[in-house]
């Protein structure tokens, strides 16, 4: 857990892994370091009749070399990222399965739109990755009662069944960041961001310079550091 300066780390949601546009800027951002940090890629796996696999593949381990590798899943399209239907949790086994058939170990997970219910987080537990959907605030996003998970600091999720997760919570955006370093940071800040919002070169930018003050005043660490020893129910993060 964290000492009297804090830790901070970066992730980010990779959406448009097979992008031209998006993927050689993505890379030169992580390769980068910015500010000293490790960025974990969480990547969205190709959906069904969308082409690409191998591609996906190749890409997934080239950035796996320059920090943690994590799953992301759409569970509507591309480009929806919530549910409309089907079965979510079978959704995040079939992905998970197929990363693994192609020799791809992801630790992290996050669901996309921030949604997760409990056979989503028991299809997490299963296939043991560490989870980053809780956030410690209601994305403005959401819709009333949407359902989420709300936490502020790691901790091991306790599941209804006894199964553990270990729940490393999004604490802020980059503008949230921003704003936050004129006053008060949690011990542990969890940064993330989008892949595309590297295309605007206003954003990156203003990225950059978050993370390298942000890094004066929380210790960079990678994700795959971060641990927990408190617990929290299921029913206390829970909110939908």
């Amino acid at each position: 857990m964290p000492g009297k300066q804090g830790y901070a780390v970066v992730s980010c949601h990779v959406e448009r892994p097979l992008d031209d546009r998006v993927w050689k800027p993505y890379l030169d951002f992580v390769a980068a370091r910015p500010g000293g940090f490790r960025v974990a890629s969480l990547l969205r796996p190709p959906a069904d009749g969308e082409q690409g696999a191998e591609l996906f593949v190749e890409r997934a381990r080239t950035v796996a070399a320059h920090g943690p590798f994590g799953h992301h899943t759409h569970f509507t399209s591309p480009t929806h990222a919530r549910p409309t239907g089907g079965d979510p949790a079978a959704q995040v086994r079939c992905e998970g399965a197929w990363l693994r058939e192609q020799g791809l170990e992801a630790v992290f997970y996050c669901g996309g739109g921030w949604y997760a219910d409990l056979e989503v987080m028991g299809a997490v537990a299963d296939l043991g990755y560490a989870d980053c959907t809780a956030t410690s605030w209601r994305p403005a996003t959401l819709a009333e009662g949407a359902a989420r998970l709300e936490l502020d600091q790691p901790a091991r999720l306790v599941l209804p069944d006894g199964r553990k997760v270990l729940e490393l919570p999004t604490t802020h955006s980059t503008g949230a960041a921003a704003r936050s370093l004129a006053r008060s940071l949690p011990p542990v800040v969890h940064l993330h961001f989008h892949d595309y919002e590297l295309l605007d070169r206003r954003r990156t930018v203003a990225l950059r310079a978050v993370l390298r003050l942000l890094a004066l005043r929380r210790r960079p660490i990678s994700l795959a550091d971060l641990q927990a020893e408190r617990e929290v129910a299921w029913a206390d993060v829970w909110r939908g």
